[in-house]
């Protein structure tokens, strides 16, 4: 059985596009990501860039060390990864803000609109707090035509001030996801 997100509706905005955009022209170069279907247009895209270089990860936490190298050696990088991986992190974060890294997250959210797997729902709920927690600035992007206007916020306040960010993409913005059984 695999979970698949409905279609956005016919002219539906093109979030990934406009997200994928305002990444590069903030000068991201480096991308991680443990696969995640919310992400897949995304991660198409970044793949299909030859100036972003991508990394599969194991973990989310990896992409924390790998942010750090990326700013380290002068490049800007972002994670992409789901609510259910936040919790992954919580240790890695505290390098982040100690050693004042700047750090960009694009989270895609489980555990809220029209959730059907209850295994998602407790850290879908405390990720926004979670985060919190750990000193990282939490944005919302409830809106498709949001998309590039939040993401760029997230990045200026991120690379410009040295601040670690995550913006969380609502599931509402994935769609509904359904259990499709084998036949």
């Amino acid at each position: 059985m695999t979970a698949v997100p409905q279609a956005a509706g016919r002219g539906a905005p093109d979030w990934p596009l406009d997200i994928f955009n305002t990444l590069r022209q903030a000068g991201v170069t480096q991308a991680s990501y443990v696969p995640d279907a919310g992400h897949a247009r995304l991660i198409q895209l970044m793949h299909g860039d030859d100036g972003v270089r991508t990394v599969v990860l194991t973990t989310e936490e990896e992409g924390i060390a790998l942010a750090a190298g990326a700013w380290l050696g002068g490049a800007r990088a972002v994670l992409l990864m789901q609510s259910s991986g936040v919790g992954n992190c919580v240790n890695m974060l505290s390098l982040m803000g100690a050693c004042r890294f700047p750090w960009l997250a694009l989270v895609t959210m489980r555990g809220e609109w029209a959730e059907f797997n209850p295994w998602q729902v407790p850290m879908g709920q405390a990720t926004p707090a979670v985060l919190g927690a750990m000193g990282v600035t939490v944005l919302r992007l409830d809106r498709p035509e949001e998309a590039g206007e939040v993401v760029s916020a997230a990045a200026a306040l991120a690379y410009d001030s040295d601040q670690q960010v995550a913006v969380l993409v609502s599931q509402r913005m994935l769609g509904r996801k359904q259990w499709l059984g084998s036949k």
